[in-house]
């Protein structure tokens, strides 16, 4: 690669062409790779994109996944230590002087053909029991929110790496030049309004060019800032502002090799497609009105989570790759009782809306629809059993989460835990495995979809991760 401005002495220009010369080799590297393959892909994919409910703040796998009757004999009761086996726990019940077990409370009932057991509190969740692959056995070592949440959609506890929606806009690009190949949409539940925040760094590309980062959509106002032009720009007038800017933008790229000049001229001409696009996109006018009475009564007000759902498969229809969805309330350290339903009143009928949609329009065979926290809730209560307000700290060692399609398999139960759903006694699949098998379902080898970065390949699964066969067809 030639660097014009290195002999003039400028140490500046020569790293920042070092850098492009980096990235793009690395990009090179990768399709080569990945041609070597067939189809522009390592693997048969058996889907084209994702559609990821990340319910922030961890639902309790005890009270709505993971049936354990015979937990009911123990209520009230001190977790036996050796169940707990010294485990590190959070400060916020460190300092308790008891850990009284407190089984679910609520019922469960069996759905199915496949007779999956799911809470009373997920009813329409029931409904799509044979669609749905639910992993009882997904475990991690974070322990705290930030750190846990970062790590299952980056690969790495340590915030600045890439996250799963930016990785796969990288090994596989877009297929809708008129829309971002990765959105950010968000909810507030009614579980919890004090929930914990949500960074943007957790949709950002890390090391990856600034391009693949996700799009937040926001749920008031224009969906994207700035989506309409000043009052006297028209179209036209716009398109040859954005015409001079991109020459000059071009200038700047072809004397410095800065790949993120290059992300700006990107991100320039996706706004103005976006532009046309997006308006179009948002209009729920034109859908059935089964459709919107699928999704329930609060599917038309912009921001909710029903809302976001079928605004999901609008864009997953239209060719976004990875739509990530969070849903704020999870956190339910007190008055679990009382937020917990609320917060499932928030997401059940409009998760199985989407499946029920994807599927019935021929999508879901090719798209994977993720719904899963960061961790789990722990057996034991924190503050006193005796309090009716009493809530469930973090657990990390094996938490439930579902999938479908994509080939995940329909109505399989996969993994089991102990009588406390505190340990994992068959089948684990660690978040770098679930992680990897996503990606296989998708068509990438996840060893192989890497990224070079000051001196090392990076993925998305570290130096970890196996492919969870047992989970596809």
């Amino acid at each position: 690669m030639d660097f014009p401005l290195l002999h003039a002495g400028n140490r500046r220009v020569f790293l920042k062409g070092a850098a492009s010369f980096m990235g793009t080799t690395a990009l090179a590297s990768l399709m080569g790779r990945a041609a070597e393959a067939g189809g522009g892909l390592h693997l048969p994919a058996k889907a084209k994109r994702v559609i990821y409910l990340h319910q922030s703040g961890a639902p309790s796998h005890i009270d709505l996944f993971d049936h354990k009757p015979a937990m009911a004999a123990h209520q009230g009761k001190e977790l036996p230590a050796s169940v707990r086996m010294g485990q590190r726990i959070t400060g916020m019940t460190s300092g308790q002087s008891a850990f009284p077990v407190a089984s679910a409370q609520w019922g469960f009932a069996r759905h199915g053909k496949s007779g999956m057991p799911l809470s009373e509190l997920l009813p329409h969740t029931g409904k799509i029991a044979d669609d749905i692959c639910l992993i009882k056995t997904l475990n991690t070592e974070a322990i705290n929110h930030d750190p846990a949440i970062t790590f299952i959609q980056t690969g790495s506890q340590q915030p600045g790496r890439p996250c799963f929606g930016s990785w796969l806009s990288y090994g596989l690009g877009s297929t809708n030049e008129n829309l971002p190949s990765f959105v950010v949409l968000i909810s507030q539940g009614s579980g919890n309004r004090t929930d914990q925040p949500l960074f943007s760094r957790l949709w950002g590309a890390g090391f990856l060019p600034g391009s693949y980062q996700g799009v937040k959509f926001r749920s008031q106002g224009d969906p994207v800032l700035y989506l309409e032009n000043p009052a006297g720009l028209t179209r036209e007038a716009r398109r040859e502002q954005l015409d001079t800017l991109g020459e000059l933008n071009q200038l700047t790229s072809g004397a410095l090799n800065d790949p993120e000049t290059a992300t700006r001229i990107h991100q320039y001409e996706m706004a103005y497609r976006m532009q046309a696009s997006v308006p179009e996109l948002t209009d729920l006018s034109k859908e059935p009105q089964h459709v919107l009475d699928l999704y329930g009564p609060e599917v038309k007000t912009p921001g909710s989570y029903a809302y976001n759902c079928l605004l999901a498969r609008r864009m997953s229809e239209r060719g976004v790759r990875f739509v990530q969805l969070y849903h704020r309330g999870w956190d339910q350290h007190g008055d679990l009782k009382n937020h917990l339903p609320k917060q499932c009143h928030d997401v059940d009928q409009a998760s199985s809306a989407l499946v029920q949609d994807l599927k019935q329009r021929g999508l879901l065979e090719d798209t994977i629809v993720v719904f899963a926290g960061e961790f789990g809730r722990t057996a034991y209560v924190q503050g006193s059993i005796s309090n009716p307000g009493f809530g469930r700290d973090h657990h990390g060692r094996c938490f439930s989460v579902w999938v479908a399609g994509g080939g995940f398999k329909g109505g399989l139960v996969h993994g089991e835990t102990d009588e406390f759903c505190y340990n994992i006694v068959r089948d684990p699949v660690h978040v770098h495995d679930f992680n990897a098998t996503l990606l296989h379902q998708l068509g990438i080898d996840h060893e192989r979809l890497t990224y070079r970065f000051q001196g090392r390949d990076f993925r998305l699964t570290d130096i970890h991760g196996k492919l969870v066969g047992e989970l596809v067809g």
